[in-house]
């Protein structure tokens, strides 16, 4: 009965006694940190915000308790790539430039002038998204493709956004003028996603 209740505990010991390590920083920092994430948290995620004009924003960090998406979000400007794993500092690696080959899928995007210009989505950019927001009291549209896998935490984004929809089929996320442009609210997305 010793022996028992001794390797009982000794499992009880190694296995409540762990918590998931990730790197924690922007490509604004010099390096990373590892961090220790809070119970609950079970991956790692890597993020990076891909701009037309070849620049790089990269993020890592401990991925929110609710759900850590892997996929893709196409702004037509610029797309946000997440990668997400689950073992102790996996998350070492940017997340890889989403896959350039169209999948015959197409979405209205917002230039900072109007939301008429159509994108054409790519990989695993399966749905049109739109989301609206306040910057500075102004508000702000953002539409353009997305992954299945971020549309399903909508809710997430929709707590900080808000106004957010996901929808399946071409131009399914309507064309709309917008007078503000949207990178600052595509920033603070993703900061609020990676570091929140």
């Amino acid at each position: 009965m010793d022996l028992q209740i001794s390797v009982f505990l000794l499992f009880v010991l190694f296995t409540a006694g762990h918590s998931l390590s990730c790197y924690q920083c922007t490509s604004l920092s010099s390096s990373c940190a590892q961090t220790t994430c809070s119970n609950g948290v079970t991956s790692c995620i890597s993020a990076s915000l891909y701009f037309g004009n070849g620049s790089i924003i990269t993020a890592k960090s401990c991925a929110l308790p609710i759900g850590c998406p892997t996929g893709s979000i196409n702004l037509g400007i610029g797309k946000i790539a997440s990668t997400c794993c689950n073992t102790d500092l996996c998350n070492s690696l940017a997340a890889p430039d989403p896959a350039i080959v169209p999948n015959g899928n197409k979405c209205y995007y917002c230039d900072g002038q109007s939301c008429t210009s159509t994108v054409s989505c790519s990989g695993s950019e399966d749905r049109c998204f739109k989301a609206t927001g306040n910057f500075q009291s102004q508000p702000i549209d953002v539409k353009g493709c997305v992954s299945k896998s971020i549309c399903d935490i909508v809710s997430v984004f929709d707590t900080f956004v808000g106004g957010v929809s996901c929808c399946s089929g071409n131009l399914c996320n309507s064309a709309q003028s917008v007078t503000q442009s949207f990178l600052f609210l595509c920033c603070s997305l993703l900061y609020f996603i990676l570091l929140h």
